[in-house]
């Protein structure tokens, strides 16, 4: 691993939700690098290798995705560029100088035919070309450098950009009634949430290293990391107009069959945590605790959920 005065950490896709909060919650860790479109056009994977190769980084966190799920049917081409081939670019640079890798993958890795809540060992089987292609990137990056760690995560939502969170909030102005499909369950999982989990496990690295060279191999892997508990977008949309004091707004549900959309969802998205648990000690908030702090006016001050 090159070594720097202090850690020089690389997040990419700062502009998207997790990175942003990245950057605001691995604030003390080191030196960090903010890598977004401005920066460079990370579908110019050579102008990728040549900018990574002049930070020589420590780490890379990368939260840049093609996240277009509908589109990507029409439109593989440049999923697979930044959510399969990008990947692997990032984690063979990292590779190249010992550096340790952190990429986020989906639920839709799975085609949510389980009854329960899927494991890290449980068989992959997307059922759309964004889920193939997170899959592809989990399995490049993977291959290429043993110091990766993969968070899959789900129905990722925050106060800025464009989500599920805000578009309701955004429609219950516009309509007194919302129809939302009622048979798809899964967690929803707040980006800071996310952001400060990830803090966690490389903070734990970070402070691991000296002792232990090889910590990032040894932790190399997938990991399932959401929030606790359940629940369906009709129960998510009911608690966003709840906890946003939003009223006179009829929530109306559905079964998926009733709100075709051209990429095919997973029924069931529900991820067993017990892995994150038992290896970092981690024990994420339940997506309700992590809704109410995200539509606190507190949420713009450092939340942790560790």
């Amino acid at each position: 691993m090159t070594i720097h005065s202090r850690p020089r950490i690389v997040v990419t896709g700062t502009t998207g939700q997790v990175g942003w909060e990245l950057l605001r919650s691995l604030q003390g860790l080191g030196e960090i690098i903010s890598v977004d479109r401005s920066v460079v056009d990370l579908s110019r994977l050579d102008a990728v290798r040549a900018l990574i190769r002049s930070i020589e980084p420590s780490i890379i966190v990368n939260a840049a995705a093609y996240t277009a799920v509908d589109k990507a049917e029409q439109e593989p081409d440049p999923a697979f560029r930044l959510n399969a081939d990008l990947p692997g670019v990032l984690a063979e640079e990292c590779k190249r100088t010992q550096a340790a890798f952190i990429h986020y993958s989906t639920d839709y890795v799975f085609d949510g035919r389980k009854d329960g809540p899927y494991t890290e060992a449980d068989a992959t089987n997307p059922l759309n070309v964004y889920g193939a292609s997170k899959l592809a990137g989990e399995h490049n990056a993977l291959d290429a450098n043993p110091a990766t760690l993969v968070f899959r995560t789900s129905w990722v939502y925050g106060a800025r950009g464009k989500n599920f969170l805000t578009t309701i909030q955004r429609l219950a102005k516009e309509r007194q009634q919302l129809r939302v499909v009622s048979d798809q369950i899964g967690a929803p999982t707040w980006s800071r949430s996310i952001a400060d989990l990830t803090a966690h496990v490389i903070a734990r690295g970070l402070g691991s290293t000296h002792a232990e060279p090889a910590w990032w191999t040894v932790h190399g892997g997938v990991y399932h990391l959401t929030s606790n508990g359940s629940t369906s977008w009709y129960g998510f949309a009911e608690a966003i107009l709840q906890r946003s004091g939003i009223t006179g707004v009829a929530v109306e549900p559905i079964p998926a069959m009733e709100y075709p959309t051209p990429a095919v969802r997973p029924g069931n998205s529900r991820l067993a945590l017990n892995k994150l648990q038992s290896v970092f000690g981690l024990v994420p908030e339940s997506w309700e605790q992590s809704l109410t702090k995200c539509l606190a006016p507190t949420s713009a001050e450092r939340i942790h959920a560790y």
